[in-house]
Order: structure tokens, then sequence, then C-alpha cells
């Protein structure tokens, strides 16, 4: 399925080095601003008060937020726990107030907006157990990165699989730029933003990588540089429809999922676009820069005979 068919292949990698070197400009300003700055980490990485309040009626998250920040409580998470009538509350660390002055407050607040409101429970996060978190979302960050170089080395070959990585971390560490210099909130689903966009981005390299294995098995009288430029100038209109079917349900979460669900959207959001833009530009173009050539995808057969790239059954676009 297609919206398009390109005649003539698009030149990107002539491109290729300019955009890179504005890939460059932006990694380091990404890492520049984490260092500087840092992470703006939620209750779940420092520590904090957890409350669980229920309610005789749907509760509305919108004023029980507004009147826990009046009370001057910065960063306050609000969602609902298993039904609509049960909400969960985060509050950061306070110093000088202990956990239950904070829960105690905050109980005093809601039950003079809502007299139903009622205490479930309420327990207090240490920080070692956001040291533990965080700990655990590096093992996971590093398991999935080391399983996709694993996957890509033995699918295709080891330049691609560094290539796809370099652009797999070139969005992650885009996205981590983001929230440190806007300084938003870096939560648990976030994280899973993040780890998402690994998953996501890869794909979209290997639907490339895999249209640069069969053209150079078809067309051997084409160079690298040829051969990458129709691979990725084929699978354009594929990309528009994943992509494009993608960001629309995850703008519907940026703009209608509320504050709960604002900053995983809103890391998804970039890291997609990100995501489109370094398998093209980065990992295609590092790829070609590592020398990759069609005896490496081509062992031990023939390739087939030559075809015209802009022969529409030349082969079906992915």
């Amino acid at each position: 399925m297609e919206f398009f068919r390109i005649k003539r292949d698009i030149p990107f990698m002539r491109h290729a080095l300019v955009f890179n070197i504005i890939s460059l400009i932006t990694f380091l300003a990404a890492v520049f601003f984490l260092f500087s700055r840092g992470l703006h980490l939620s209750v779940e990485f420092t520590g904090g008060t957890l409350m669980e309040v229920t309610y005789a009626q749907p509760a509305d998250l919108t004023s029980v937020r507004a009147t826990v920040e009046k009370l001057g409580f910065a960063d306050v998470q609000v969602q609902n726990f298993g039904t609509a009538r049960d909400v969960l509350i985060r509050l950061p660390v306070q110093k000088g107030v202990t956990s239950a002055q904070q829960s105690n407050q905050v109980m005093s607040a809601l039950q003079a907006l809502d007299a139903s409101a009622a205490m479930r429970r309420t327990e207090f996060v240490g920080p070692q157990v956001g040291d533990e978190l965080a700990a655990d979302g590096l093992k996971a960050l590093a398991f999935v990165v080391v399983g996709i170089m694993v996957y890509l080395a033995v699918r295709f070959e080891w330049k691609f699989a560094v290539a796809a990585i370099i652009a797999n971390l070139h969005d992650v560490i885009i996205i981590l730029g983001f929230f440190a210099f806007f300084q938003w909130e870096f939560s648990l689903p976030v994280l899973a933003a993040v780890l998402a966009v690994l998953g996501y981005s890869v794909n979209e390299s290997v639907v490339i990588f895999d249209r640069i294995r069969e053209n150079f098995r078809r067309y051997r009288k084409m160079n690298t540089v040829e051969i990458i430029n129709n691979a990725i100038t084929s699978t354009i209109s594929r990309t528009i429809i994943t992509h494009g079917s993608t960001q629309m349900m995850v703008l519907s979460m940026l703009l209608f999922g509320g504050a709960t669900l604002h900053y995983f959207a809103l890391a998804l959001t970039i890291g997609i676009l990100f995501g489109i833009y370094s398998s093209v530009f980065v990992a295609a173009a590092i790829a070609m820069w590592l020398g990759i050539q069609r005896e490496d995808l081509v062992k031990g057969g023939s390739a087939k005979k030559e075809t015209d790239p802009n022969d529409p059954n030349a082969g079906a676009t992915v």
C-alpha cells in the first residue's frame, strides 16, 4: 500500500554530511544540558509521600491537583487509581516537613473541597527506592541496546548494527536533552516512552536496511550511494503511512490525555520525529561511511539480474 510513487530517486546521501553535523551539534547540546541542568526527576526516583484518596463520586482530577498545588507542593502527581473515584497523589519531599504532616495537610484541604474525600492509605517512598528504580531503568536501557545490536548484527551485518545503535542513542539523548533543558518532569512513564522509542526507531532502520540489502542483490551496477538513495526513496510512502498514523494517536494523547499522559506523549512525539530523521540521515549515512558494500550482504550466492529501479514491477514497496 502506498500513497504515491516517486519516479526518480531523491539524493538523500548528497546532504548526509550537513545533516549529521546538525545532528552532532544537537546531540552535544543535549549532553551539555543533561550535565549542566540535569533531569528533573519525579517522586518515583527522588522519594516522597504517596497518598491514596477515595471519593463518593468520580473525582475531578483538575480540582484535586489545583487544591494540592495551592498548598505549595510543586510537581505534584495526581491520577486515577483503579476506578474514577480513587485518586493517587504523589508529593515530593519537603525539608523540615514529615510525611505525616504532608498527608494531613493535603487531606484537610481535600476534605474542605469535598467532604466525601477519605484517606485509604499513605506511605513514604524513600530515596533508596528511587535509586533502585533509576538503576533498574538504566539496566533496562542497556539490555534493550545490547539486544538490538545482536539482532541487527545477526540479521544484517555488524556495520548496520553499529549505525542503528548510534542513531537510536542519538534519539534517546536528544529526548533527555529536551527534558533537561525545559526541566520537564522525568517519571517512570517517560522512561517507558524512551524505551518504546528505541524499539520504534530501530523498526524504521530495519525497513531501510532490508531494502538496502534487497537492492544490493537486485541492482549490480548501482554504487552504494545510489543503492541507499533508492532504498530510502522507495520506502517513503510506507514511512508516511506508519509514522503519520502513530503520530496522530500520540498527539491525541498529548492534547486530550490530561496531565497524567502529557509528558509520556511528549517524549513519544519527540522520539518519533527524531526517529524518522535519524533512520534516514544518521543510520543510513553512518552505514555508508563505515563502508557497507554488496559483499557484506550478498554472501554465498549470486546477485539477481539488475532491473530498472523506476520500473513499477521491480518490486513491491514495503
